[in-house]
């Protein structure tokens, strides 16, 4: 028997992909260790309707383990992460991850699948009866031409191309949330320039919320509507860009802008 303060996961799921409304995340006192590591100590982090917020901070900062914890490739040990007011852990996890965009460092294509194929994945496990055309038209919000690109194979397409390929995957569904994990980290920076562009005028026509994890707090600026600095498992301080060079809340953070002025020089 299904109580009545919880809503059945799969339409919970498919509400969020489907009602066109965009999503809120709130992050509550989250705390997870591995093994000694204690990679998130209470860490809070609240992102609005069609806000993208940059997550930023050095290796081991716990900016990724965060981000997993709200499509449930990470559960915390304590706290609560909810989407729209309701907790992630009511919902089932595979539900949950098909409604949210996801776009890890290498892009995560499966290489025995072609672009199209790949790119309608979401669509496609999700029963829709458009799940190619909805592909198409994910690739064309990208800046790729699905006659050109449709068919070929992952292997075949530029380290750009493959981003791109990963991007319209994450909006193929029409997901309102995107969860990006150093999407842009391992790319020339031309190509690196160009995706970011990308990014932003996917967000400007879109109005998706998204969470975008970074080491490179220019990045973050540039991209995000809010930067949100991590240290050693902590938020040290959320604001604007005009707001941290202001008024740097921590020591830590004074020092991570001085770092990211110093190479702009």
């Amino acid at each position: 028997m299904i109580s009545s303060n919880v809503i059945p996961p799969m339409a919970d799921a498919q509400r969020m992909i489907h009602d066109g409304a965009a999503i809120t995340v709130e992050l509550s006192r989250l705390t997870k260790t591995f093994g000694s590591h204690r990679a998130l100590d209470g860490a809070s982090l609240s992102i609005g309707e069609g806000e993208c917020v940059a997550i930023v901070g050095e290796s081991g900062s716990g900016k990724t383990t965060m981000l997993r914890c709200i499509n449930r490739l990470v559960d915390p040990d304590n706290g609560i992460v909810s989407i729209n007011g309701r907790n992630v852990r009511d919902i089932a996890a595979t539900e949950l991850r098909r409604s949210l965009g996801y776009v890890p460092q290498d892009g995560g294509l499966m290489p025995h699948w072609k672009v199209t194929r790949n790119v309608a994945l979401v669509p496609w496990l999700s029963d829709m009866a458009d799940a190619t055309e909805r592909a198409t038209n994910a690739l064309r919000t990208v800046g790729l031409d699905p006659v050109e690109v449709g068919e070929r194979w992952p292997h075949e397409l530029s380290g750009g191309q493959r981003q791109r390929v990963a991007m319209a995957r994450a909006l193929a569904a029409s997901q309102r949330c995107l969860l990006l994990d150093e999407p842009f980290g391992a790319l020339d920076a031309i190509t690196r320039a160009a995706l970011q562009r990308a990014f932003k005028k996917i967000r400007e026509t879109s109005q998706v919320t998204a969470v975008l994890v970074t080491h490179d707090l220019r990045e973050a600026m540039f991209l995000s509507d809010r930067t949100a600095v991590m240290h050693k498992g902590r938020i040290e301080q959320v604001g604007t860009a005009r707001e941290l060079h202001d008024s740097p809340a921590t020591p830590y953070v004074a020092e991570l802008l001085s770092f990211a002025s110093d190479g702009e020089q």
